[in-house]
Formats: C-alpha cells, sequence, structure tokens
C-alpha cells in the first residue's frame, strides 16, 4: 500500500476525492461492456495485449514548450516530483498565461513515422499516447473544444490522427491517454489540491458533460484506438460515468484501464515507476515507467535509466506475467531526445536474439524469484534469463518436468544438463555470456510443473529470527509483496482474513522464549488494527494494535505484547489479523523474534 486510496497513480494522476472504499463497492451498472463476458471471451480480447509485453508510452503536450520552467520558476517536488508536465500546476500558472503558449507550440520535426519507426526497432508492439493531460490541451482536432493543437496553434494538424495511421502501417496497435476529470484549463475541471485561479472555477458535472465525454466519444468513434489509458479518477455521478463510456459499446475490443475509478474496474492494473515483487497474480497488469524522471519533457533532467537497467526491469515484469509500458517525453520541436533513443535501440537489439523469452510467454512457475535470473514459460518451454552466472555454477531445484535440451537463444550454443539425488539440475556456462542478460531456453518434456522447496527460516548467529517480507508466504486475494527489491514490504492488506506465515526451525532443545519486534508503516487515518501472533494454529499470547506512521512509506519498529515460546523442532509462525477499522491493517516489513534470557 503506497497511497490512499489504493487506484494507482501516474505523473500527475491522483484519485483526488474517491474513497477506494466507496470505488470498491458502488458499482455503476450499463457502463462497461465487459461485465458479462466469459473468461474465453476475455482471452480472446486479451491476447494481443497479452503477448506484446513491451509498449511505448508518449506524453506529448504543451508542457513541452516550457520544457520544466516559467519565468526561472521550475517545476520541482510536490505530488509531481518535478515532473514536466505538472508545471503549470506545480507554479500555479494563470489558465490565460498558460493557454498563451498555444500560438507559440509549432513542432515542424514531429514525424510520425520516425516516432512509430523508434518503437519497432525497440522491440515494442503497441503505443500509448497522451490525446489529452492535465492541463487540459488536446493533442488532436477536437469539435468538442478549440483548446487543441489543430485550431489554437499554427501547427494545423492532428497527431493523434497521424500515429494512428504510422502504427498502422507497421503493424503496432495504437491507443490514447485521456485525463477524464483532472482539468486545469475548464471551468470545472478537478486539480490536486484545489483550484488556484478563479478562472478554473465551476461545475465538474458540466465539464464531464460539455467537454471530457464528447472528447472521449471523439476518440474512439473517430480514431478506434486499441487501448484507452484513463488517469485521475475522482468521485463523479453515475450519469457522469455511463457518459463516459456511452461510446464504449461501438468497439467491444477495446482495452481499457483501472483509473476511470467509481466502481469500473477496467481491464488492467497500471502500477506507476515500480514492478510490484510477484505482480497481480490472476489479473493483466502493466508497469508504466519514465526512462529519466519526468514523462513531460524537461530540459534539466538527464538522468537517463542505463539500458541494461531498462532490460532488466522488461525482464523481471515479464517473469511475473505483466507487460512494460515505457515513457518517451518528446520535445517541443516533436523530437525524442537522443539519450532516450539510444536507449531503446539498445533494448531492441537485444531482443531480437532474445525476444522469444519475452513475447507471448507467461510467468514463472516459481513463486520466488532467483538472485540472479528470471524465469518465464512459453508451453513446453521454461526460459532464463540469467543476469549474472552465478561463481558456483547454475542450478535450478524443484523442475519436475524432464528437461530434453538446453540451448543458448542468441547464440545457438547447447549446454549440458545434470541433475543430482535430490532432483537438482546444473547447467554447464555458456561460452560467451552477455553483459545484459544470456537467455537459455529449456525445451522440456512438457509444461513444467514444480514443487517449490519449503522454505525453512534458521535462527542467526546471534539466535535472532527474521521473517521478513520476501520469505512470507501470503495467505488472501488482496494482500501482496510490493516495493523494489531489498526494499519489499507486504500492502494492500485491506482484507483482515488474510494473513502472513513462516516455516521456522528452532534447533535448541527444550523450549525457548522470545521477544517480538515488528516493522511496520501505517497512514494516519488507518490505525487501530489489532492482530495475534500464532504457532503451529493455536495463539500463542502476542498480540499488537497498529499505531499511525507518517504515512505508508514511513516504518517504525514497535515491540509486541507478550513473549512467544517455541519448542525445538519444526513450527509454523502466523500473524492473524483480529480487527481493521481502517482502510488496512498495515505495510509490513519485517517480524523480528530475539532470544529472551532466562
Amino acid at each position: 500500500m503506497k497511497k490512499i486510496p489504493v487506484i494507482p497513480v501516474l505523473a500527475g494522476t491522483l484519485a483526488i476525492a474517491a474513497s477506494s472504499q466507496a470505488q470498491q463497492n458502488t458499482a455503476i451498472p450499463s457502463v462497461d461492456p465487459h461485465t458479462t463476458e466469459t473468461k474465453a471471451q476475455r482471452d480472446i480480447r486479451m491476447k494481443w495485449w497479452r503477448e506484446a509485453r513491451f509498449g511505448m508510452f508518449i506524453h506529448w503536450g504543451l508542457y513541452a514548450l516550457p520544457a520544466g520552467e516559467w519565468r526561472s520558476q521550475r517545476s520541482t517536488g510536490g505530488f509531481s516530483a518535478g515532473a514536466g508536465e505538472w508545471l503549470m500546476h506545480d507554479v500555479k500558472i494563470p489558465v490565460a498565461d498558460y493557454a498563451a503558449l498555444a500560438p507559440k507550440f509549432n513542432p515542424q520535426q514531429f514525424d510520425a513515422d520516425t516516432w512509430v519507426s523508434i518503437a519497432k526497432a525497440a522491440g515494442m508492439r503497441y503505443i500509448v499516447m497522451t490525446a489529452k493531460h492535465h492541463e487540459g490541451f488536446a493533442m488532436y482536432h477536437s469539435q468538442a473544444d478549440p483548446y487543441n493543437i489543430y485550431d489554437a496553434t499554427p501547427f494545423k494538424r492532428d497527431p493523434i490522427a497521424e500515429m494512428g495511421a504510422a502504427c498502422k502501417k507497421v503493424g503496432l496497435k495504437f491507443g490514447v491517454y485521456y485525463s477524464q476529470a483532472q482539468d486545469w484549463h475548464q471551468p470545472g475541471g478537478a486539480a490536486y489540491g484545489g483550484h488556484w485561479d478563479p478562472a478554473q472555477d465551476g461545475d465538474l458535472h458540466a465539464y464531464v458533460k460539455n467537454v471530457a465525454a464528447p472528447q472521449v466519444t471523439e476518440l474512439l468513434t473517430k480514431y478506434h484506438p486499441a487501448i484507452l489509458w484513463w488517469d485521475t479518477p475522482v468521485d463523479m455521478s453515475p450519469e457522469d460515468i455511463r457518459s463516459l463510456t456511452a461510446a464504449f459499446s461501438q468497439d467491444p475490443q477495446l482495452i481499457a484501464n483501472n483509473r476511470l475509478g467509481n466502481g469500473v474496474a477496467g481491464d488492467t492494473q497500471t502500477p506507476e515507476q515500480t514492478i510490484p515483487a510477484n505482480g497481480y497474480p490472476g489479473k493483466d497488469w502493466e508497469t508504466c515507467m519514465t526512462i529519466n524522471h519526468t514523462w513531460g519533457y524537461k530540459t534539466n533532467d538527464l538522468d537517463f535509466k542505463s539500458s541494461t537497467n531498462l532490460l532488466h526491469n522488461l525482464i523481471d515484469i515479464a517473469s511475473k506475467g505483466g507487460n512494460y509500458l515505457l515513457n518517451v517525453g518528446p520535445d517541443a520541436r516533436g523530437i525524442i531526445p537522443e539519450p532516450e533513443v539510444k536507449r531503446l535501440q539498445v533494448m531492441g537489439t537485444w531482443l531480437k536474439a532474445n525476444g522469444d523469452s519475452i513475447y507471448a510467454t507467461a510467468a514463472s512457475p516459481y513463486k520466488r524469484q532467483p538472485a540472479d535470473w528470471r524465469y518465464t514459460v512459453k508451453g513446453n518451454k521454461l526460459y532464463l534469463n540469467v543476469f549474472s552466472w552465478p561463481d558456483d555454477g547454475l542450478t535450478i531445484a524443484g523442475l519436475q518436468t524432464p528437461v530434453k535440451g538446453a540451448t543458448v537463444l542468441a547464440t545457438g550454443q547447447k549446454l549440458a544438463v545434470t541433475k543430482d539425488a535430490q532432483g537438482t539440475l546444473s547447467l554447464s556456462r555458456p561460452t560467451t555470456l552477455d553483459a545484459v542478460s544470456t537467455t537459455i531456453e529449456l525445451v522440456l518434456s512438457g509444461p513444467p510443473v514444480v514443487m517449490e522447496p519449503v522454505l525453512v527460516i534458521q535462527p542467526q548467529r546471534d539466535g535472532n529470527y527474521q521473517l521478513g517480507a520476501t520469505t512470507a508466504t501470503l495467505e488472501g486475494n488482496t494482500i501482496s509483496l510490493e516495493g523494489p527489491e531489498g526494499r519489499n514490504n507486504i500492502g494492500y492488506w485491506t482484507n483482515n482474513q488474510d494473513a502472513l506465515s513462516w516455516r521456522v526451525s528452532t534447533p535448541n532443545a527444550g523450549t525457548s522464549q522470545y521477544a517480538v519486534q515488528l516493522e511496520y508503516s501505517c497512514e494516519p487515518g488507518s490505525e487501530g488494527s489489532t492482530f495475534a501472533v500464532f504457532v503451529d494454529g493455536n495463539a500463542s499470547g502476542v498480540t499488537g494494535t497498529i499505531t499511525p506512521t507518517n504515512g505508508w512509506d514511513d516504518y517504525r519498529t514497535m515491540t509486541l505484547n507478550g513473549t512467544l515460546s517455541l519448542t525445538s523442532g519444526m513450527h509454523t509462525i502466523r500473524i492473524v489479523p483480529k480487527s481493521k477499522p481502517g482502510l488496512a491493517v498495515m505495510n509490513f516489513r519485517t517480524m523480528q523474534l530475539k532470544p529472551v534470557t532466562p
């Protein structure tokens, strides 16, 4: 759990006023044509998207012209973390002053074929482009509002139409992003933190009726995008939602994300700037991420991720069953920055040789990811993407399906596979290792069947036990492992029927006593959850009550009530919630057992 509400946020995306509980429980009828589709029908509709795995996000608008700076003021910090497309909001630019940028916006070097060729060469299979971001400026020829790139600028062209046509020519799917409620230009449009200019004041419902809904209908009926990427859900009336989705029925193959809110589940989960530690099992999901730190172009953001980092992200996401929507931010001339293009070129070169391990693959059959490599699956093939070959050799435990052969995908080298008495496989080291990731294709006798070894926590040298987020067994459908590697936590603990458990080994004879400490976080307003620690299904007498921290990302340590008793042998230790008055039980990081001296 990162923010409340739990609807994910993007580059200026925020669930501004809606309670997540209301969004989950207040379903709006007859607004989603997919609510009655069968699993088989959904599988057909989502097939191309699931196979694509890699797409390009494009944030381009008027904000490319000031490029993160306004009259010596820069877009820094705050909710947007200084993203270029949030300049109008962060600096509180009056509506009329910002709109005066439009007559100066003339991106003559924009070429849709060039942009699409960059995506194609990078190995991307689809593109999602901003049709209108929070600044309220439409990047297509809108009949619903003259504040658009065709009517308000000297450019007099329609980039959305041109990008759609360019994608069609080369076989890429094309989608559009639309900020349905947050609009800093139009009266009545929502604004995170409130309006700063009287020109923004007005009625949200009138704004949806007169601007947002007509523009969404335009986009769907005129351009027929494969994807509609909503953003920034706020509380709306059922009529607002019906009008925004009125054109959905005309395109039953449309894929829409989960950011409309208000009871509309959407098709895809949208984690932002992070890779969920275990993905979203059973759900379609897509991590959206920037190459540097900003979504929209910003001249002073030159901290670009390396191509190796970006490829490792793609591999990691694919191994968890997700897609990678990687952003570029073109400048005011219509040019994608060269550092971004170069990194995409490197990614494309690697994917030409190793793409079989990414495209049309399923998630790893293993619940826990190895430190040095990732798995993906395609039929009777198990792929290993090895970031660094282990010094003591690469071994695979728990794979039950016989291996018929192992090949280095890029070079065709055949590798020797041996099996020890315990069933652990060992792979011979390839002659040439890829500096980014060496891809191994294992051909099996059938789909991979895995019996993952039970992880048993042993005491440390000082006798302490560390029961962490990554070693826990998650019991439930809501609770999930999240956060970057090395700083993982258990989040989205919104169901008090969910629990955590570990297997531990106590080698000491007799009974040992332990004090229990918990590292956790809890946003103010969600505190008060109570829980108990169980050992082998029985209450241990150790309990705790969650007090607030400064937010979901602010962790602190508390000592629980009672002392834990463990006899020698194997035990299952569980954390079981008893009550949850707020949104979530807590964010959990570690539980430590410390021996108590008699």
